[in-house]
């Protein structure tokens, strides 16, 4: 018997239990944010359950390994996607939310920069959907979905989130774009100007770009330092 036989039976014995348990999975919604919209990576799965349907990145954790570790190789492999932030908020487990057996999924919401995603092996096909165009979503993914997005409008007012999905530099307007995108809603702009300049998190550059023929943009970006430490002392921004 070769040695990864024996390993593998060892592992089996060791994890032989005299009552029926779930198996465990995760699934990742990802979301970026492309100048204008909020959009949602999505996975087209290359196999049944729901083959030809798209569903968020994720699969079955390891016997070896976190639930967190297990949610990242999935994202390497399915995106070669490494997130700039990534938490668990939730977990799902209806007894008949997987056709193939009884299964529990951890779910995580990660903050990518759009331009950073490419497919991966593992999974048919990845693309992006803006939030208001997202087609039926296999398993329960739906749910997890809404779910996501409510914890991402709550989480906006506690974490500078621009930081992990704007590019490197940017406009106000895009700042003001992503936070309107996220909330559904719009703001003045001398207002939200007003708040993000009271964060002291942002660093004017002498670099200007021109949005249309007639107006000029002053380029920022953000003080790696002050946010930070930011992050690390908390605040609540209320619009």
């Amino acid at each position: 018997m070769t040695r990864d036989l024996l390993d593998m039976n060892n592992i089996e014995n060791k994890y032989c239990y005299k009552y029926p348990h779930p198996a465990v999975t995760t699934d990742c919604v990802i979301f970026g944010f492309d100048g204008t919209q909020l959009n949602v990576l999505l996975v087209k799965r290359g196999g049944e359950p729901y083959l030809g349907w798209w569903a968020f990145p994720g699969g079955f954790v390891r016997m070896d390994e976190s639930s967190e570790d297990g949610a990242l190789r999935e994202l390497r492999e399915e995106t070669q996607l490494t997130p700039g932030y990534i938490e668990q908020f939730h977990t799902y487990s209806e007894p008949d939310r997987d056709p193939r057996e009884r299964v529990i999924t951890i779910a995580y919401l990660a903050l990518v920069k759009i331009q950073d995603v490419k497919g991966g092996d593992d999974a048919k096909e990845a693309q992006w959907f803006s939030i208001d165009k997202i087609p039926h979503l296999a398993f329960d993914h739906d749910v997890i979905l809404r779910d996501a997005l409510a914890r991402l409008r709550e989480r906006i007012h506690f974490h500078p989130i621009g930081y992990e999905l704007l590019p490197e530099k940017f406009t106000l307007k895009e700042l003001q774009s992503l936070y309107e995108a996220i909330l559904g809603i719009h703001f003045d702009r001398r207002n939200f100007a007003k708040k993000m300049f009271h964060l002291d998190i942002l660093t004017q550059l002498e670099e200007t770009m021109w949005p249309t023929p007639k107006r000029e943009a002053h380029l920022y970006k953000f003080n790696v330092d002050k946010y930070k430490e930011l992050k690390q002392r908390g605040f609540r921004l209320e619009f």
